[in-house]
Protein backbone atom coordinates (compact mmCIF):
# COMPACT_ATOMS: atom_id res chain seq x y z
CA UNK A 1 0.00 0.00 0.00
CA UNK A 2 1.25 3.11 -0.96
CA UNK A 3 2.11 6.38 1.64
CA UNK A 4 -0.84 8.30 0.39
CA UNK A 5 -3.20 4.82 0.84
CA UNK A 6 -2.03 4.33 4.21
CA UNK A 7 -2.99 7.81 5.41
CA UNK A 8 -6.49 7.63 4.27
CA UNK A 9 -6.54 4.07 5.74
CA UNK A 10 -5.36 5.43 8.82
CA UNK A 11 -7.89 8.50 8.12
CA UNK A 12 -11.21 6.74 7.47
CA UNK A 13 -10.56 4.34 10.69
CA UNK A 14 -10.32 7.24 13.12
CA UNK A 15 -13.03 8.95 12.30
CA UNK A 16 -15.20 5.46 11.84
CA UNK A 17 -15.09 5.55 15.99
CA UNK A 18 -16.95 8.63 15.21
CA UNK A 19 -19.44 7.50 12.69
CA UNK A 20 -18.69 9.86 10.27
CA UNK A 21 -17.11 8.34 6.96
CA UNK A 22 -15.95 9.41 3.68
CA UNK A 23 -17.68 10.44 1.23
CA UNK A 24 -21.42 8.84 2.98
CA UNK A 25 -24.60 10.03 2.46
CA UNK A 26 -25.03 11.65 5.76
CA UNK A 27 -24.84 15.41 5.80
CA UNK A 28 -22.07 15.01 8.65
CA UNK A 29 -19.99 12.70 6.75
CA UNK A 30 -16.90 14.15 5.35
CA UNK A 31 -16.60 14.57 1.30
CA UNK A 32 -12.79 14.89 0.47
CA UNK A 33 -11.77 16.77 -2.66
CA UNK A 34 -8.19 16.70 -2.26
CA UNK A 35 -6.05 13.60 -0.92
CA UNK A 36 -3.55 15.33 -0.04
CA UNK A 37 -6.10 15.98 3.00
CA UNK A 38 -4.92 13.06 4.60
CA UNK A 39 -1.46 13.57 5.34
CA UNK A 40 -2.46 17.14 6.27
CA UNK A 41 -4.82 15.83 9.10
CA UNK A 42 -1.97 13.32 10.43
CA UNK A 43 0.89 15.75 10.38
CA UNK A 44 -0.87 18.82 11.65
CA UNK A 45 -3.81 17.39 14.08
CA UNK A 46 -6.49 20.02 14.76
CA UNK A 47 -4.06 23.02 12.96
CA UNK A 48 -4.40 20.45 9.62
CA UNK A 49 -8.03 19.96 9.73
CA UNK A 50 -8.79 23.28 9.65
CA UNK A 51 -6.22 24.65 7.62
CA UNK A 52 -7.61 22.25 4.94
CA UNK A 53 -10.74 23.03 5.14
CA UNK A 54 -10.17 26.17 4.64
CA UNK A 55 -7.85 25.20 1.10
CA UNK A 56 -11.21 23.62 -0.09
CA UNK A 57 -9.41 19.97 0.33
CA UNK A 58 -12.47 18.52 2.08
CA UNK A 59 -16.42 19.78 2.90
CA UNK A 60 -19.20 18.30 5.25
CA UNK A 61 -23.21 19.77 4.81
CA UNK A 62 -23.60 19.76 8.78
CA UNK A 63 -20.19 20.68 9.89
CA UNK A 64 -21.31 21.32 13.31
CA UNK A 65 -22.67 17.89 13.62
CA UNK A 66 -19.13 16.66 12.20
CA UNK A 67 -17.57 18.49 14.90
CA UNK A 68 -19.95 17.46 17.37
CA UNK A 69 -19.67 13.78 17.08
CA UNK A 70 -15.83 14.01 17.12
CA UNK A 71 -15.70 15.64 19.84
CA UNK A 72 -17.72 13.44 21.65
CA UNK A 73 -15.38 10.18 20.62
CA UNK A 74 -12.85 12.21 21.44
CA UNK A 75 -10.72 12.17 18.57
CA UNK A 76 -8.71 15.22 18.71
CA UNK A 77 -6.91 13.25 21.47
CA UNK A 78 -5.86 10.25 19.07
CA UNK A 79 -3.86 12.90 17.34
CA UNK A 80 -0.67 14.09 19.13
CA UNK A 81 2.35 15.29 16.53
CA UNK A 82 4.86 16.86 18.72
CA UNK A 83 5.09 20.46 16.32
CA UNK A 84 1.41 21.41 18.13
CA UNK A 85 3.60 21.18 21.63
CA UNK A 86 4.66 24.08 20.96
CA UNK A 87 1.62 26.33 22.15
CA UNK A 88 1.92 24.53 24.92
CA UNK A 89 5.74 25.41 25.02
CA UNK A 90 5.18 29.01 24.01
CA UNK A 91 2.79 29.73 26.77
CA UNK A 92 4.40 28.50 29.57
CA UNK A 93 7.62 30.79 28.89
CA UNK A 94 5.42 34.07 27.86
CA UNK A 95 2.55 36.15 29.03
CA UNK A 96 0.71 36.14 26.34
CA UNK A 97 -2.13 38.41 27.46
CA UNK A 98 0.69 41.12 28.70
CA UNK A 99 -0.40 44.58 28.54
CA UNK A 100 2.19 45.22 25.74
CA UNK A 101 0.29 42.21 23.92
CA UNK A 102 -3.44 43.48 25.29
CA UNK A 103 -4.41 45.31 21.90
CA UNK A 104 -3.25 42.18 19.28
CA UNK A 105 -6.63 40.80 19.39
CA UNK A 106 -8.59 43.77 18.82
CA UNK A 107 -6.45 44.33 15.37
CA UNK A 108 -6.21 40.48 15.10
CA UNK A 109 -10.24 39.90 15.34
CA UNK A 110 -12.15 42.70 16.67
CA UNK A 111 -11.13 45.34 13.63
CA UNK A 112 -11.23 43.30 10.94
CA UNK A 113 -14.59 44.90 9.93
CA UNK A 114 -17.84 46.59 11.62
CA UNK A 115 -19.94 45.68 8.03
CA UNK A 116 -19.16 41.21 8.80
CA UNK A 117 -20.52 42.00 12.17
CA UNK A 118 -23.38 44.45 11.45
CA UNK A 119 -24.51 41.57 8.90
CA UNK A 120 -23.69 38.95 11.26
CA UNK A 121 -25.25 39.84 15.07
CA UNK A 122 -28.39 41.02 16.48
CA UNK A 123 -29.57 44.65 16.21
CA UNK A 124 -27.74 45.89 18.84
CA UNK A 125 -24.23 43.76 17.76
CA UNK A 126 -24.15 41.81 21.04
CA UNK A 127 -21.13 39.37 20.82
CA UNK A 128 -21.31 37.14 23.35
CA UNK A 129 -23.77 34.10 24.21
CA UNK A 130 -28.10 34.50 24.07
CA UNK A 131 -30.29 33.65 26.83
CA UNK A 132 -32.45 31.62 25.11
CA UNK A 133 -34.50 30.20 27.76
CA UNK A 134 -37.73 32.08 26.30
CA UNK A 135 -36.42 33.36 22.86
CA UNK A 136 -37.20 32.43 19.69
CA UNK A 137 -35.11 34.73 17.18
CA UNK A 138 -31.66 36.11 18.08
CA UNK A 139 -32.48 39.65 18.59
CA UNK A 140 -34.95 38.28 21.55
CA UNK A 141 -32.44 36.07 22.86
CA UNK A 142 -29.66 38.84 23.40
CA UNK A 143 -32.44 41.46 24.91
CA UNK A 144 -32.93 38.23 27.72
CA UNK A 145 -29.21 37.78 28.35
CA UNK A 146 -28.36 41.72 28.40
CA UNK A 147 -31.34 41.73 31.00
CA UNK A 148 -30.80 39.34 32.56
CA UNK A 149 -27.07 40.33 33.75
CA UNK A 150 -28.90 44.03 34.62
CA UNK A 151 -31.12 42.01 37.23
CA UNK A 152 -28.43 39.70 38.19
CA UNK A 153 -26.60 42.59 39.60
CA UNK A 154 -29.61 44.55 40.82
CA UNK A 155 -28.85 47.89 38.64
CA UNK A 156 -30.58 50.52 39.99
CA UNK A 157 -31.31 54.09 38.65
CA UNK A 158 -28.11 56.38 38.92
CA UNK A 159 -25.75 53.73 39.19
CA UNK A 160 -22.40 54.03 37.88
CA UNK A 161 -21.20 50.91 35.92
CA UNK A 162 -18.02 49.86 34.30
CA UNK A 163 -18.10 47.22 31.29
CA UNK A 164 -15.03 45.48 30.78
CA UNK A 165 -14.65 44.61 27.07
CA UNK A 166 -17.57 46.90 26.03
CA UNK A 167 -17.59 45.63 22.38
CA UNK A 168 -19.72 48.20 20.54
CA UNK A 169 -21.51 48.69 23.53
CA UNK A 170 -24.13 46.63 23.38
CA UNK A 171 -24.45 46.36 27.50
CA UNK A 172 -23.71 49.55 27.86
CA UNK A 173 -26.59 50.75 25.52
CA UNK A 174 -28.91 48.79 27.01
CA UNK A 175 -28.49 49.16 30.92
CA UNK A 176 -28.32 53.19 30.06
CA UNK A 177 -31.59 53.10 28.16
CA UNK A 178 -33.98 50.58 30.24
CA UNK A 179 -32.26 50.97 33.58
CA UNK A 180 -30.96 54.88 33.67
CA UNK A 181 -27.68 54.19 34.86
CA UNK A 182 -23.96 55.85 33.85
CA UNK A 183 -21.43 53.09 31.81
CA UNK A 184 -18.23 53.45 31.20
CA UNK A 185 -16.91 50.46 28.93
CA UNK A 186 -13.27 49.52 27.58
CA UNK A 187 -12.38 47.94 25.38
CA UNK A 188 -8.85 47.24 22.84
CA UNK A 189 -10.70 47.07 19.78
CA UNK A 190 -10.42 51.03 18.00
CA UNK A 191 -13.14 49.87 15.41
CA UNK A 192 -15.91 48.85 18.44
CA UNK A 193 -14.94 51.98 20.19
CA UNK A 194 -15.49 54.22 16.60
CA UNK A 195 -19.21 52.56 16.16
CA UNK A 196 -20.06 52.49 19.88
CA UNK A 197 -19.74 56.00 20.84
CA UNK A 198 -21.09 56.76 17.37
CA UNK A 199 -24.43 54.75 18.17
CA UNK A 200 -25.13 55.47 21.80
CA UNK A 201 -23.57 59.23 21.76
CA UNK A 202 -26.74 60.31 22.93
CA UNK A 203 -26.80 58.19 26.38
CA UNK A 204 -24.97 58.23 29.29
CA UNK A 205 -22.24 55.74 27.55
CA UNK A 206 -18.52 56.27 27.87
CA UNK A 207 -16.77 54.17 25.69
CA UNK A 208 -12.95 54.05 25.94
CA UNK A 209 -9.97 52.48 23.81
CA UNK A 210 -8.09 51.78 27.17
CA UNK A 211 -6.70 48.28 28.72
CA UNK A 212 -8.47 46.82 31.70
CA UNK A 213 -5.30 47.39 34.12
CA UNK A 214 -5.52 51.11 33.35
CA UNK A 215 -9.17 51.33 34.75
CA UNK A 216 -8.41 53.24 38.39
CA UNK A 217 -11.88 54.73 39.27
CA UNK A 218 -14.93 53.41 41.64
CA UNK A 219 -18.36 51.82 40.58
CA UNK A 220 -21.41 50.57 41.86
CA UNK A 221 -21.25 47.47 39.58
CA UNK A 222 -18.92 45.98 37.20
CA UNK A 223 -19.94 43.14 34.30
CA UNK A 224 -17.31 41.91 31.43
CA UNK A 225 -19.10 39.80 29.07
CA UNK A 226 -17.19 37.74 26.99
CA UNK A 227 -13.65 39.76 27.39
CA UNK A 228 -12.17 37.05 30.50
CA UNK A 229 -11.22 34.27 27.52
CA UNK A 230 -8.82 36.90 26.35
CA UNK A 231 -7.16 37.35 29.94
CA UNK A 232 -4.78 34.44 30.11
CA UNK A 233 -4.58 32.26 33.52
CA UNK A 234 -1.09 34.79 34.23
CA UNK A 235 -3.27 37.99 34.36
CA UNK A 236 -6.05 36.02 36.47
CA UNK A 237 -5.01 37.24 39.67
CA UNK A 238 -4.31 40.93 38.55
CA UNK A 239 -7.78 40.96 37.14
CA UNK A 240 -9.45 40.33 40.18
CA UNK A 241 -7.49 42.68 41.80
CA UNK A 242 -7.92 45.74 39.68
CA UNK A 243 -12.25 44.73 39.77
CA UNK A 244 -11.69 44.92 43.63
CA UNK A 245 -10.11 48.28 43.48
CA UNK A 246 -12.62 49.49 41.45
CA UNK A 247 -15.45 47.98 42.60
CA UNK A 248 -17.53 49.45 45.71
CA UNK A 249 -17.52 48.06 49.04
CA UNK A 250 -21.39 47.26 48.48
CA UNK A 251 -21.22 46.61 45.25
CA UNK A 252 -21.59 43.69 42.52
CA UNK A 253 -19.74 41.94 40.00
CA UNK A 254 -20.58 39.79 37.34
CA UNK A 255 -18.63 37.37 35.38
CA UNK A 256 -19.78 36.11 31.70
CA UNK A 257 -17.07 33.79 30.18
CA UNK A 258 -16.83 30.80 28.15
CA UNK A 259 -15.28 28.13 30.37
CA UNK A 260 -13.68 24.21 29.61
CA UNK A 261 -13.71 21.17 31.42
CA UNK A 262 -10.00 20.26 30.69
CA UNK A 263 -7.11 23.17 31.83
CA UNK A 264 -5.34 24.06 28.90
CA UNK A 265 -2.73 26.84 28.62
CA UNK A 266 -4.15 28.16 25.32
CA UNK A 267 -7.10 27.68 23.06
CA UNK A 268 -6.89 24.88 19.97
CA UNK A 269 -4.08 25.76 17.58
CA UNK A 270 -5.92 26.76 14.42
CA UNK A 271 -8.01 29.14 16.69
CA UNK A 272 -5.08 30.40 17.81
CA UNK A 273 -3.85 31.36 14.96
CA UNK A 274 -6.75 32.33 12.74
CA UNK A 275 -9.22 33.63 15.75
CA UNK A 276 -8.59 34.39 18.60
CA UNK A 277 -4.46 34.80 19.20
CA UNK A 278 -3.57 34.46 23.04
CA UNK A 279 -7.02 32.90 23.88
CA UNK A 280 -7.80 30.69 27.08
CA UNK A 281 -10.85 29.44 28.04
CA UNK A 282 -10.70 28.89 32.12
CA UNK A 283 -11.22 25.77 34.18
CA UNK A 284 -13.45 26.49 37.57
CA UNK A 285 -10.84 26.10 39.89
CA UNK A 286 -8.35 29.01 38.21
CA UNK A 287 -11.44 31.21 38.41
CA UNK A 288 -11.87 29.96 41.98
CA UNK A 289 -8.27 30.33 42.80
CA UNK A 290 -7.98 33.66 41.00
CA UNK A 291 -10.74 35.48 43.40
CA UNK A 292 -9.43 33.69 46.63
CA UNK A 293 -9.32 35.93 49.28
CA UNK A 294 -10.79 38.60 47.24
CA UNK A 295 -14.28 38.09 46.50
CA UNK A 296 -17.17 35.91 47.70
CA UNK A 297 -19.25 33.91 45.30
CA UNK A 298 -22.71 34.65 44.96
CA UNK A 299 -24.08 32.81 42.11
CA UNK A 300 -22.64 30.18 39.69
CA UNK A 301 -24.95 29.81 36.55
CA UNK A 302 -24.07 27.35 33.37
CA UNK A 303 -26.15 28.10 30.29
CA UNK A 304 -23.38 26.90 27.78
CA UNK A 305 -26.00 24.92 25.40
CA UNK A 306 -27.23 28.49 24.75
CA UNK A 307 -24.68 29.12 22.93
CA UNK A 308 -25.11 26.21 20.33
CA UNK A 309 -28.28 28.23 18.58
CA UNK A 310 -26.42 32.01 19.10
CA UNK A 311 -23.66 30.59 16.79
CA UNK A 312 -26.07 28.82 14.34
CA UNK A 313 -27.80 32.07 14.46
CA UNK A 314 -24.51 33.87 13.56
CA UNK A 315 -23.76 31.64 10.66
CA UNK A 316 -27.17 31.78 9.18
CA UNK A 317 -27.00 35.56 9.38
CA UNK A 318 -23.55 35.33 7.25
CA UNK A 319 -24.99 32.81 4.94
CA UNK A 320 -28.14 35.39 4.44
CA UNK A 321 -25.44 38.31 3.62
CA UNK A 322 -23.33 36.15 1.63
CA UNK A 323 -23.22 38.28 -1.41
CA UNK A 324 -23.14 41.48 0.66
CA UNK A 325 -19.94 39.87 1.85
CA UNK A 326 -18.56 38.89 -0.92
CA UNK A 327 -19.11 42.57 -2.51
CA UNK A 328 -17.03 44.03 0.43
CA UNK A 329 -14.06 41.89 0.49
CA UNK A 330 -14.63 38.71 2.54
CA UNK A 331 -13.54 36.12 -0.14
CA UNK A 332 -13.97 32.50 -0.31
CA UNK A 333 -11.12 31.43 1.75
CA UNK A 334 -12.52 33.99 4.91
CA UNK A 335 -15.95 32.60 4.31
CA UNK A 336 -14.59 29.09 4.71
CA UNK A 337 -12.33 30.12 8.09
CA UNK A 338 -15.45 31.91 9.91
CA UNK A 339 -17.29 28.71 8.86
CA UNK A 340 -15.32 26.60 9.66
CA UNK A 341 -14.73 29.07 13.19
CA UNK A 342 -18.62 29.63 13.89
CA UNK A 343 -19.77 25.83 12.94
CA UNK A 344 -16.72 23.91 15.20
CA UNK A 345 -17.66 26.40 18.08
CA UNK A 346 -21.65 25.28 17.37
CA UNK A 347 -20.30 21.78 17.62
CA UNK A 348 -18.31 21.97 20.85
CA UNK A 349 -20.66 23.50 22.44
CA UNK A 350 -23.20 21.22 21.79
CA UNK A 351 -20.77 18.40 23.02
CA UNK A 352 -20.64 20.39 26.09
CA UNK A 353 -16.61 20.75 25.58
CA UNK A 354 -16.98 24.16 26.13
CA UNK A 355 -19.58 26.12 28.78
CA UNK A 356 -21.01 29.51 29.21
CA UNK A 357 -20.48 30.53 32.92
CA UNK A 358 -22.00 34.00 34.68
CA UNK A 359 -20.82 34.59 38.29
CA UNK A 360 -21.83 36.99 40.56
CA UNK A 361 -19.00 38.10 43.07
CA UNK A 362 -19.46 40.53 46.03
CA UNK A 363 -17.11 41.98 48.23
CA UNK A 364 -17.77 40.33 51.52
CA UNK A 365 -20.93 38.67 51.12
CA UNK A 366 -24.68 39.81 51.06
CA UNK A 367 -26.42 40.03 54.05
CA UNK A 368 -28.97 37.52 54.09
CA UNK A 369 -27.73 35.87 50.68
CA UNK A 370 -28.09 36.88 47.07
CA UNK A 371 -31.55 35.37 45.42
CA UNK A 372 -30.84 33.94 42.18
CA UNK A 373 -31.96 35.23 39.11
CA UNK A 374 -32.46 33.04 35.87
Amino acid sequence: MTAMGKAEAAVRNLLALAGIDINGDQPWDLRVNDRRFYQRLLSGGPLGFGESYMAGLWDCEALDQLIYKALRADLEHKISPLKLLWPVIWSKMVNLQSRKRAFRIGEHHYDIGNDLYELMLDRRMTYTCGYWKHAQNLDDAQEAKLDLVCRKVGLQPGMRVLDIGCGWGSFAGFAAERYGVEVVGVTVSREQIKLGQERYRDLDVDLRYQDYRDVDERFDRIVSLGMFEHVGSRNYRTYMKVVERCLEDDGLFLLHTIGTNTEATAVDPWTNKYIFPGGMLPVPKQIDAAAQGIFVMEDWHNFGTHYDPTLMAWMANIDRNREKLDSLGYDRVFYRMWRYFLLSSAGSARARRNQLWQIVYSKKGLDGGYDSVR
